[in-house]
């Protein structure tokens, strides 16, 4: 009697706690991104109604990113015992960012010219494309602030970083005193924002389901078929880059397991995925790497919202594969040297771009401008950019997490 008590005792407990592991944010964003393309097939019409519900958790995430960028990267640099330390952390960031960039371009270029295209009968999308010139009075303008207010409510993340860094080294210079009542103000602002950020997290399972049905009600699997060859080549040296490339990286530089890692911080990548933004995706990538990855602090408070800002992985590769794809349709052989010269271009402009507006297409024709492709090529491609640009922020985020757990190896030694 007591035996078989204690029997199903122990099984109700066992199945509450399987329960209580499959109703996990993380397992039930899976179920409604699954759902929702679903729903988007099916039920276009109730998917396109609901895409107020993705728009309201898309502001709620974009809501908090600003003052969370602003108040992670201060308490991570003014709580740093020394400068030098900022300069070294900053320093292996940008190397990190400048190399993972590089060799995600390089995948892109190996793979395309390893597949033979054949993009007869593809036709120009009816969209048309504006795009802000990129100049070097426009970089600097959308680099430096003139009012910091102002960046702060048009959401301008590459001026609060370069404003927090600012305000963190002034404060590093006054008296421990000051210093310590500003610090502490600010690191508790900091776990409120967190707290917040939380809240918004616990949203995310609904807010990809509306995300995931609108786009697939409103663009339709089959516009993805008619463009399958440039989709695969850009999903598949996506995939290399995610699943190899960083993996290799972060077992050799980070001495940690990254398909581990993987699993702990998986539902910043959901959310990259569904979004379509590093930035909106923040908030969830600071809380998983530093709760469930076990990256430092610190360094996740700067690492992550400057990787946020110039780290495009993905982006940069798309583009690599854009141009062979588009110098495939307008019959353009390009030669070994136009090819170097797209891996530079895409690979400098993923960094440089990123304060610029409407940063991925000015990089697209970057790109295109430095090898002589026409621009209205890009007009071909956009009508499958909203579905690859999850996957390429998906990279993005995945890129910015490694980089941070590797980094966080070396500051804490």
């Amino acid at each position: 009697m007591l035996q078989s008590f204690v029997y199903n005792r122990y099984l109700i407990i066992s199945g509450e706690r399987a329960l209580k592991g499959f109703i996990s944010v993380e397992n039930l964003t899976v179920v409604g991104i699954v759902l929702g393309i679903v729903a988007g097939i099916y039920l276009p019409e109730l998917m396109l109604s609901l895409k107020v519900v993705g728009d309201t958790f898309l502001s709620l995430l974009k809501m908090i990113v600003i003052p969370l960028i602003f108040v992670s990267i201060f308490v991570s640099i003014a709580s740093l015992s020394s400068l030098d330390d900022l300069k070294d952390m900053g320093i292996k960031a940008l190397i990190y960012y400048f190399s993972t960039t590089a060799l995600a371009v390089l995948t892109g270029l190996v793979v395309t010219n390893l597949i033979h295209f054949s993009p007869e009968g593809i036709k120009h999308s009816e969209e048309t494309v504006k795009v802000n010139d990129f100049t070097l009075e426009s970089f600097m303008d959308n680099l430096i602030p003139s009012n910091i207010f102002e960046s702060f409510a048009e959401g301008k993340a590459i001026h609060v970083i370069l404003f927090a860094i600012l305000f963190a080294v002034a404060v590093v210079g006054l008296s421990n005193a000051k210093r310590e009542t500003v610090v502490r103000f600010f690191d508790g602002s900091n776990d409120a924002f967190m707290k917040i950020a939380k809240w918004i997290i616990a949203l995310t399972p609904v807010g990809v389901f509306s995300l995931i049905g609108y786009v697939v009600a409103d663009k339709g699997i089959g516009v993805i078929f008619s463009l399958w060859q440039y989709v695969v080549a850009v999903i598949g040296a996506i995939l290399i880059h995610a699943f190899i490339n960083l993996p290799v990286i972060a077992y050799i530089f980070g001495r940690f397991n990254p398909f581990s890692y993987m699993k702990k911080v998986r539902e910043a990548l959901l959310v990259a995925f569904s979004t379509c933004s590093s930035s909106a995706t923040l908030p969830v990538s600071l809380e998983v790497s530093t709760e469930k990855g076990k990256v430092d602090k610190k360094v996740a408070g700067f690492v992550l919202p400057l990787g946020a800002t110039v780290n495009m992985d993905g982006t940069a590769l798309y583009e690599a594969v854009a141009a062979i794809f588009i110098a495939s349709v307008f019959g353009v052989e390009l030669t070994l040297f136009q090819q170097v010269i797209i891996f530079i271009t895409a690979t400098l402009a993923a960094v440089g771009a990123a304060s610029i507006p409407s940063a991925g297409l000015v990089t697209m024709t970057l790109v295109f401008s430095a090898v002589g492709l026409p621009l209205e090529g890009i007009a071909i491609i956009i009508a499958v950019d909203r579905f690859l640009d999850m996957f390429r922020t998906a990279t993005n985020v995945w890129g910015d997490l490694i980089g941070a757990k590797i980094i966080s190896r070396f500051i804490n030694g």
